[in-house]
C-alpha cells in the first residue's frame, strides 16, 4: 500500500541464503521468463515409496544442461537437507559431461556433511543437517547429472506419513517423471488438482503385500495436452471438520481426520504435566511487577522473543519434535516452534492457559490433512480478565516470538486470517481457530520530509518515518538484521523506493528491540543539480512519497464475477514536507483535494510562505476491501488521488541583474 514496503522487502530479502540446486521444489513453479534460463533440466525423475510402518525411501534422479556462466555457478554446489536422527541421505552419482568432450565423475570422498549453517554454533540441533558437493570448474554447456536418495526411518509421525508435489510449468523441466509407491494395506487418502498430470495407476500382488503405484509422466512437448484426473486411493471418509487445502498437484497423506492429526501433536507439546523445575520460579520471578494478565503475557513474550536465540530452522526440519521447555530456557536458544514450548510453559506455570496454535500460509477450509502445510506454530493464550462490559467478551492473545523484533499480540500479514489448529481444543468440535485480521494496536505511517534548494539547484533533505503496523515489522527486521554500519544501504533503497534520489549521508534508527513504541527512521540526504534554474518556469513534483493504491481486478473469479479490491489491513498514512527555496523564489503551488469515502478518505494541501512552500497528503484506509459492485466508485477515488499526486509546484527564481538567471 505503501512505497516504503518495497524498500522494506528489498532489504529484508537481499539478505536470504540463494536457492539450492536441490532436489526440485515441492512449491508452484513461476512462469518462465522469455529470456533464456541459465540452466535447464532435460531429466527430473522421482520415486517416493512408503511402507506400512511410515518408512519411506525417496530418490531423484535429475539431468541438467547449464545454459551459460549464471547456470555454472548456480551448480557450482550441489546441497541437499536431511535430519540424521531419521534420514539417511546417500548421494550414489555425480557426473559432469563437459561441453568439449569427455565426462568426470565427482567421487563419494568429494561429499561434505556438515550442520545446517542455521544451526551450526547450537549443540541441540547438530541432527538438522547438510550434505553436499562442490562442482570445480563447470562451464557454459555441460550436463550435470546426479542420484539423491533420501531414506527416512522412524519419524517422529510414523506410522502415518504423507507429501506434497508440484509439477513443473514454467518450462525449465524438460521431461518429468514421478512414481508413488504405496501400500494398500494403509488407508492413504491421494488427491491431485484440477489442473494437474493425468497419470497412470498399477497393482502389484507381488512381494509381501500387495500394493499400487502412480505413475505421472510429462515433457514440455504435450504439457497439459490432456485433461488430468482426480483419484482418492483407498481413502476413508473425508472430515467436515475445516481442512488445509495444498496449493501443489498432488497431496498424499494417511491422516484421515484432523482429530488424528492432534492426538500425533500433542506429544510435542506435553503441557499437561506440572511444570518442569524452574519454570514456574523463571515466570514468578519475571511477571512480578505485572498487574494484568496481558501485562503478565506481555513480559513472557519479551523474555522469549528478545532474550532467548532464534535458530532460524524450518518446523520440517526436526519432523515436528521439540526439546523440553526447561532445556530451552537453560540453552538459551531454539527454534521457532521450541521458542513457543518455553512461552507456553512459562505460561501455564503461572495460571495463564496458553496453548500451540499450528498455521501456514496455504491455510484454508479443504483438502486432505497434510501436516507439512503447518509450517508455523504460534501461542494462542485466551485472555480471561473481566470486562466492564460482559458484551465485549474475552479477549484472545496470539503471540509469535520467533522474530525478535515483532511487538507483542502481533501476527504476520500472510497469516493472519488463516485457520490455526488448537492441539488441544477447547471443546470437542473446537480443533480450529482463525487468527484475527486485525491488529492489537492502530497502524499508522507518518512521513516528514524537510528540504532546502540552494540557488546553485542542489537539494539537501532530511526525511523522517514514524511506522507502526505491517511496514514497520518489515522495517524493524530490515535494520535488525543488518549491521549498524550498513544502515545506509536500507536506507538508500527506502529513499529510492520513495522516490528520492541522491546520496544518503547519515542515518539513525530507533532500536528494533524497543517494540513497545514505533519504529522511527531518519536519514539525510544530498542531491547536486536538482533543478536547472535556466529553465524557466521550474516544475517539480511534491517531495513526497506516493501513497500507493491497488488497482480495480482486471481478471474475473472461477464463477465469472469481478473480485473485490483488497486495501489490505486499515491504515493511517500522514505525509508532511516543508521545503526552503533560495530568497526571491516565487512559487505557485497546485489546489489541494479532498475526497472521502466509507472504505477511505484523502486529502491534501499546499500552501506557499515567504521563501518557503508545505504540502501535506493524507490517506485512511478505513476498511479491508470494496466489493466489486463498488469499482467504478473505487475507480473514481483512486483517479481523484492519482490526479493529485501527478501535480506540479512551479517555481520563478529570482532575477539575476546582472546575469539574468539565478547562479
Amino acid at each position: 500500500m505503501f512505497c516504503l514496503l518495497q524498500a522494506s522487502v528489498l532489504a529484508t530479502a537481499a539478505q536470504q541464503p540463494a536457492v539450492k540446486p536441490a532436489e526440485k521444489s515441492e512449491e508452484k513453479q513461476k512462469p518462465a521468463e522469455k529470456s533464456i534460463m541459465p540452466f535447464q533440466i532435460q531429466l527430473l525423475e522421482t520415486r517416493v515409496r512408503f511402507e506400512a510402518n511410515g518408512d519411506s525411501r525417496k530418490e531423484v534422479h535429475t539431468v541438467v544442461k547449464l545454459n551459460n556462466i549464471l547456470g555454472a555457478q548456480e551448480f557450482a554446489r550441489l546441497a541437499f537437507d536431511y535430519n540424521r536422527a531419521f534420514q539417511q541421505l546417500e548421494i550414489p552419482q555425480v557426473l559432469i559431461t563437459h561441453a568439449n568432450g569427455g565426462t568426470s565423475e565427482v567421487l563419494p570422498s568429494a561429499i561434505s556433511d556438515a550442520p545446517n549453517p542455521a544451526g551450526e554454533k547450537y549443540p541441540a540441533y547438530q541432527n538438522v543437517r547438510v550434505k553436499s558437493v562442490r562442482l570445480l570448474g563447470l562451464q557454459e554447456g555441460d550436463t550435470v547429472e546426479y542420484r539423491v536418495i533420501t531414506t527416512t526411518t522412524h519419524h517422529p509421525l510414523a506410522p502415518d506419513f504423507w507429501l506434497e508435489h508440484s509439477f513443473d510449468r514454467s518450462g525449465q523441466v524438460l521431461e518429468e517423471v514421478y512414481e508413488l509407491d504405496l501400500p494398500t494395506s494403509r488407508e492413504a487418502t491421494v488427491r491431485t488438482s484440477e489442473d494437474s498430470q493425468p497419470f497412470e495407476e498399477k497393482k502389484s500382488t507381488e512381494g509381501a503385500e500387495p500394493r499400487i503405484l502412480y505413475v505421472w509422466k510429462h515433457s514440455v512437448s504435450t504439457h497439459e495436452e490432456k485433461k488430468p484426473e482426480k483419484v482418492t486411493a483407498r481413502s476413508s471418509p473425508q472430515s467436515s471438520l475445516p481442512s488445509f487445502l495444498t496449493e501443489g498437484d498432488l497431496a498424499v497423506t494417511t491422516f484421515a481426520n484432523w482429530p488424528r492429526l492432534m492426538v500425533a501433536i500433542q506429544k510435542f507439546f506435553p503441557y499437561e504435566s506440572p511444570a518442569a523445575p524452574g519454570i514456574k520460579d523463571a515466570a514468578m520471578k519475571l511477571t512480578a511487577a505485572a498487574k494484568t494478565t496481558e501485562a503478565r503475557l506481555r513480559v513472557l513474550y519479551e523474555f522469549v522473543a528478545q532474550k532467548v536465540i532464534t535458530v532460524d530452522l524450518p518446523l520440517s526440519a526436526t519432523g515436528l519434535a521439540t526439546r523440553m521447555p526447561q532445556d530451552v530456557l537453560a540453552t538459551g536458544y531454539a527454534t521457532p516452534e521450541d521458542k513457543c514450548t518455553l512461552l507456553i510453559s512459562l505460561a501455564r506455570a503461572i495460571g495463564l492457559p496458553a496453548q500451540p496454535a499450528l498455521t501456514g500460509p496455504a491455510a484454508s477450509v479443504h483438502g486432505p490433512v497434510v501436516p507439512s502445510l503447518l509450517t508455523t506454530v504460534l501461542v494462542f493464550a485466551p485472555n480471561h480478565e473481566p470486562r466492564v462490559r460482559p458484551s465485549e467478551g474475552v479477549k484472545n492473545t496470539w503471540m509469535d516470538p520467533s522474530e525478535p523484533v515483532t511487538p507483542f499480540g502481533m501476527i504476520a500479514a500472510n497469516l493472519r486470517g488463516k485457520s490455526a489448529l488448537l492441539p488441544f481444543p477447547q471443546s470437542d468440535t473446537q480443533f480450529f481457530k482463525k487468527i484475527p485480521q486485525s491488529l492489537p494496536f492502530a497502524a499508522f505511517q507518518k512521513v516528514g520530509v524537510n528540504a532546502k534548494l540552494s540557488e546553485s539547484g542542489d537539494l539537501a533533505a532530511k526525511v523522517n518515518y514514524a511506522l507502526r503496523g505491517d511496514n514497520e515489522l518489515l522495517l524493524r527486521v530490515a535494520f535488525h538484521q543488518t549491521p549498524k554500519e550498513k544502515w545506509k544501504e536500507v536506507a538508500s533503497l527506502l529513499a529510492i523506493s520513495d522516490g528520492f534520489r541522491g546520496q544518503v549521508t547519515s542515518v539513525n534508527a530507533s532500536d528494533p528491540m524497543a517494540t513497545r513504541e514505533p519504529f522511527t527512521v531518519e536519514y539525510e540526504l544530498s542531491q547536486s543539480k536538482f533543478v536547472d534554474w535556466s529553465k524557466r518556469p521550474v516544475r517539480i513534483p511534491a517531495l513526497l512519497p506516493q501513497i500507493g493504491l491497488p488497482e480495480p481486478p482486471t481478471k474475473l473469479t472461477e464463477d465469472g464475477k469481478k473480485s473485490n479490491i483488497e486495501l489490505g489491513t486499515p491504515l493511517n498514512v500522514e505525509t508532511q514536507l516543508t521545503l526552503h527555496l533560495p530568497p526571491g523564489t516565487k512559487v505557485e503551488a497546485p489546489a489541494g483535494t479532498s475526497v472521502a469515502r466509507d472504505y477511505a478518505t484523502y486529502v491534501s494541501n499546499y500552501s506557499v510562505t515567504t521563501e518557503t512552500l508545505t504540502a501535506s497528503r493524507h490517506i485512511n484506509f478505513l476498511l479491508r476491501e470494496v466489493t466489486a459492485e463498488r469499482s467504478v466508485d473505487y475507480s473514481a477515488f483512486l483517479h481523484a488521488v492519482q490526479n493529485d499526486q501527478a501535480q506540479q509546484i512551479t517555481l520563478v527564481p529570482a532575477v539575476d541583474s546582472d546575469k539574468n538567471v539565478m547562479h
